[in-house]
């Protein structure tokens, strides 16, 4: 299988072959969603808390005498059972993070690039550089390459003035190709990755 390599202008300048092992196999739908799921879990904050009857405020007194009322036997106001009392198996702070094998993380990024190929959203640029930072350059570039929406920026070392130039556009990441997760390529409606990110990218496959 071979792409188009193509310039800033989105002008052909060459061919890259991709393997038809990686790219033009079935995708595995199954992987990419674990690792989604991953990513999302490990951003999880997981502060929320609730108080038991030990840190409710009050109750410390006895409301009534044990015997001779005719009521339920209750030491303490704060009970569960109780309006105001204290929550029985609340939700505690906790990380909601859970160890994903290293073969799962790369096949489900190999996976998702498979997807985008096969769904024409790859787009394989010479370089990714800016000789100012500029946002409006960096839209007009975008613009260029059919980024309209999301976009997803891949480069092995990504260029600082270019990084700075997109920072603030809606939607668009820049990642380095060692830093690229499933859940990045699977968010973006187009992904434009340099050359020698795709040949880094296509190395994943050797260890999947």
């Amino acid at each position: 299988m071979k792409i188009d390599v193509v310039n800033s202008d989105n002008k052909k300048v060459g061919s890259l072959e991709l393997r038809d092992e990686v790219f033009g196999g079935r995708v595995n739908g199954a992987i990419i969603w674990e690792s989604v799921v991953h990513q999302n879990a490990s951003e999880r904050r997981g502060t929320h808390a609730t108080k038991n009857r030990a840190l409710v405020s009050g109750g410390g007194k006895k409301p009534y005498k044990q015997k001779g009322t005719g009521r339920p036997q209750v030491g303490s106001t704060r009970t569960p059972l109780w309006r105001h009392g204290g929550t029985v198996f609340g939700p505690q702070p906790r990380s909601y993070d859970f160890r994903l094998p290293k073969k799962v993380k790369r096949g489900a990024l190999v996976a998702a690039l498979a997807a985008r190929v096969q769904d024409g959203a790859l787009v394989v640029v010479d370089e990714l550089s800016a000789t100012e930072s500029k946002t409006k350059a960096a839209t007009e570039m975008l613009k260029r390459l059919g980024a309209d929406g999301k976009a997803l920026l891949i480069d092995v070392q990504p260029d600082v003035k270019l990084g700075i130039a997109v920072r603030n556009l809606p939607g668009v990441q820049f990642l380095a190709s060692s830093r690229v997760h499933a859940r990045d390529v699977m968010n973006a409606s187009r992904v434009i990755a340099t050359k020698a990110a795709v040949e880094k990218l296509q190395e994943l496959y050797e260890t999947y």
